[in-house]
Formats: C-alpha cells, structure tokens, sequence
C-alpha cells in the first residue's frame, strides 16, 4: 500500500439477493489519506453496504477492506461493530434528541479530565459554528442543526477517517452549500479522511477530491470530479453527473451530428441558443424558467433535446431558434 493511501477495498463482494442483485460486486479502489471521497451512485447500487463494509458494521464474503495495511475486522471478529479509527454518522444521526447539544457532544469523552472534556466539547461547538445551540435539546433543532450535531459529537474523538451516509438529505438548499464548504473545512483543519454517499451527484461534484461511481455493486469508475464530468468512460457515469441528452446514431443524424458510435450525450449545457456561424434551426417546444437561465425544450426532425438560454425572455414557444451544439460525449 503506498504510503498516501490510507484505505484498500480489494474485491470485496457482499450479497444480500440476487433477483435483483443487493449488495457490492467485487470492489476495488483505494482512497488516500486526507482526502474527500464521494461514492455515489443510483438508488439500490450498493452505496450505504459499501460504506459499511468499509467501517466494518458488515463483513464482506469474499475480499479484504484494509486500514493501513491492516485488514478491518466485521462483527464476527469484534465485539464492538467499527473500526475503532473511524466514526460514522447515520442518517437517524444517532443522538439523545431530548438531551442538549452540549451534553450529546461531551458524552462522546470520559470525565478523567474534566477540563479537557470542557475545552474539546466547546472547540467542536465553534468548529461546527453550532456554540449558540449548546444548551438547547436536540428535539428542537432542525435537521440541518442536528446534522452538525452528529458530526461534532463524531469528530470530537480526533478519528482519522469520517464516513458520512447521506449527509445532505435533511438539509435544504440553503444551507448545504454551507455544510459542504464546512466538511471541507474539516478536512483541510483536520487533516481527516472523509467519505461520504450521496443521492445527489451535485454534492460529489462541488466537493469531493475523487468519485467512486457505483452500478448494480459494482465500480464503474473512479476519478476526481472533473476528469468523470468532462471525460466519462461510461454512459451512466453521464447520466449519473448531469441529466444529459441521449441520442442514438440515428438521431444524432437527424439533428445534424456527426458520429461513427451507437450512442452521444449531450449536456444541455453545451446546447445554446445562440448564432455562431455554424448553428442549426430548432422548434422551441417549451421552456423552463431556472432564474440564472431558461431550460429549453428543441426539436428538430422528430428529435428533442434539452438545452440552455441565458439570454431570459428572448425566445417564445413555437419560435424558430438558432441552436449551436458545442461539445457532445460519444460512447
């Protein structure tokens, strides 16, 4: 194991059924220390068993999970479920909800030394910027508040490695940008080793250093966030990190597109409105108000395809309209 890598997933399968298959199909990747690893994925791929696995609440029945170099031990070989350099937070959050803040964080540590138990309880109230719900109960506080809960009382313990399943599910959209700016943060002043899952692909995108995009168990591919965007060996990897355009050959053709291979996708990102010497004439079926632009529905022999207009208000349904296509993956 190279000595940047603090985590081995060596074809590690679990099956919980097989019509559909449940479970992680011979998986192996390595994650490296200090880093932000997003696994994601679409519903029923395997994301939480993989991150089970990888705390070791399950054991794999074939493959090996190691922690620097050392294999993670399941609950058949430990009496308490979870590597002990690890901390997990769930989605329930696992907290006391009718004890305060302050108390769920605290009772993470012994009262061997009472000033230091003091002192590291009020460093994660400031470090999760939550010192001013100290004294309230967790009962009464949001989701997003409970979440930050969670991760202090996880973190206190200084793990080397924080897995986190689902953490964006029960926050709404104003705060998650500043939930994963905080987990960054963590990461960078900690120097811990994050994984997360997610349902959203956006959450690995703005986040994480690397992607591990998971189907039916098994690892498509991994890579940072940009190279998998921009350069996907995989059609569903595509799908997965925008809700692009697929085209066949022939409908490709049909919209002026040029192509030796079976299938493209086009975001709709790089489907324009605009002139540019080499555009193609598209009906606007319809449009969809974004507030930085309008998504537009086009078609153009039969074909429809999505795409962008930041020019709001300028176009009307059933208009005519120049449309230059920029860019398109071929799989």
């Amino acid at each position: 194991m190279p000595a940047d890598v603090i985590i081995e997933v060596r074809n590690v399968y679990k099956k919980f059924s097989d019509s559909p298959f449940s479970g992680v199909k011979s998986a192996s990747f390595s994650i490296n220390h200090g880093s932000i690893v997003a696994i994601v994925g679409e519903s029923g791929s395997g994301k939480s068993t993989l991150l089970k696995l990888i705390y070791g609440l399950i054991s794999a029945e074939e493959g090996t999970v190691l922690f620097k170099n050392e294999e993670v031990r399941g609950p058949e070989k430990k009496l308490i479920p979870g590597h002990d350099s690890m901390k997990m937070v769930t989605q329930d959050f696992s907290l006391n909800i009718y004890a305060k803040v302050y108390d769920n964080i605290a009772s993470m540590l012994s009262n061997t030394n009472l000033r230091f138990k003091a002192d590291k309880t009020e460093e994660m109230l400031r470090l999760l910027r939550i010192d001013h719900l100290a004294n309230k109960r967790v009962v009464d506080l949001s989701g997003g508040e409970q979440q930050r809960v969670a991760i202090a009382k996880a973190i206190i313990t200084e793990p080397e490695v924080l897995l986190m399943d689902e953490p964006f599910s029960q926050v709404d959209t104003l705060l998650k940008s500043q939930l994963r700016a905080d987990i960054r943060r963590l990461s960078e002043s900690l120097g811990i080793t994050i994984i997360i899952v997610s349902h959203d692909p956006a959450d690995g995108l703005s986040l994480a250093d690397e992607l591990i995009v998971l189907r039916k168990g098994e690892v498509v591919e991994t890579g940072s966030p940009r190279d998998l965007y921009n350069h996907p060996e995989n059609l569903y990897t595509a799908q997965l990190l925008s809700d692009c355009n697929v085209l066949s050959k022939d409908e490709a053709l049909k919209i002026g597109i040029e192509t030796e291979f079976n299938t493209i996708a086009v975001y709709p990102q790089a489907v324009s409105v605009q002139r540019s010497g080499n555009e193609l004439d598209f009906l606007l079926v319809d449009s969809f108000y974004k507030g930085f632009a309008e998504e537009l529905l086009l078609e153009r022999n039969g074909v429809r395809l999505k795409g962008m207009n930041f020019q709001i208000g300028k176009y009307c349904k059933g208009e005519v309209v120049p449309v230059s296509i920029e860019r398109f993956l071929e799989f």
